[in-house]
């Protein structure tokens, strides 16, 4: 494995002693949070941040059944937020979406596919040159959930993949039946749910979901533009979902809209891309990604 440069190493111990900060955060919205590990499907070993209900024990016991896990897959900006008051600590993004999960009595499984591989954020690299891509990420989605479904407290057939951006396309990537990587996956996800994705890949090697899929889109976005997910979404009988007035980023709960001009990529390269919340499309996406756990969930538990 790549050895951390100096920079990194910096980083990646201020984000374990700044986490606790979020952390505790996550504590007040009924989690707990812990950090594990698992072996990427390519040998990396991966860590990764497990938040559960604080009753989960109770509420498995009440029941009689394992509660369902979601595998939630950060962007090009990595888990963690680099810049700010919350430098080290889960990005709002992430953070708002695991609470919003686990308040829906879910586990959350948020694993880190940069820092391990010697890398802070992929934003600001030009694509060709990256050298973390979907090769990595999709090995890591589907080791994520070998772990999981190995995992005493889980049920193998209600697990979930959830992603943003770059982690969006690693959800699509994750899911293509027709991947001899996938393929080797005896496991498979019960919901599929990409945020804003990149579909160009998938719609040019024509790959074929082998998971109920679900895309939320920004209608104005101009980092990874909704019209390849439209066409491909509609080939593959995808759900598409498509936010008016919304740009790349629409469902941060923090921030503003504004033109990130350091980001080399997008429908104009060079001329920097824009990101920034919609409220109203936040909650709209929410609302729904809630109804199709649940709908998915339910159908699993159903079949086992």
């Amino acid at each position: 494995m790549q050895k951390m440069p100096s920079t990194h190493v910096k980083l990646a111990r201020k984000t374990l002693l700044s986490i606790s900060l979020s952390v505790s955060g996550l504590a007040q919205a009924q989690m707990q949070p812990q950090e594990v590990s698992f072996t990427s499907r390519d040998g990396t070993p991966i860590k990764a941040w497990l938040m559960e209900p604080t009753d989960s024990k109770a509420a498995e016991a009440k029941d009689g059944k394992k509660l369902p896990t979601v595998i939630a897959l950060h962007g090009c900006g990595g888990l963690y937020a680099t810049t700010g008051a919350r430098q080290g600590m889960l990005n709002a993004r992430h953070q708002a979406m695991a609470e919003m999960l686990v308040g829906e009595g879910y586990r959350v499984l948020l694993p880190d596919s940069l820092t391990p591989r010697g890398e802070v954020e992929l934003c600001t690299q030009k694509i060709g040159a990256r050298k973390i891509d979907q090769t990595q990420r999709r090995v890591d989605a589907l080791g994520a959930l070998q772990w999981v479904a190995q995992q005493p407290w889980a049920d193998a057939k209600r697990v979930a993949v959830l992603g943003w951006s770059h982690g969006g396309s690693a959800v699509l990537a994750s899911v293509n039946g027709k991947h001899p990587a996938t393929q080797a996956v005896p496991e498979r996800f019960a919901q599929a749910i990409a945020f804003y994705p990149g579909c160009a890949a998938s719609e040019q090697a024509n790959a074929q979901p082998n998971a109920p899929l679900a895309m939320m889109l920004g209608a104005l976005d101009d980092w990874t533009p909704p019209e390849p997910c439209e066409r491909w979404g509609k080939a593959v009988g995808a759900e598409v979902n498509v936010y008016p007035n919304s740009y790349h980023d629409f469902d941060n709960p923090q921030g503003r809209l504004r033109v990130r001009a350091e980001v080399p990529n997008g429908v104009k390269p060079g001329k920097g891309v824009t990101v920034g919340p919609n409220p109203e499309a936040r909650e709209k996406a929410y609302l729904r990604v809630k109804e199709l756990l649940k709908a998915a969930f339910s159908a699993s538990a159903t079949k086992g």
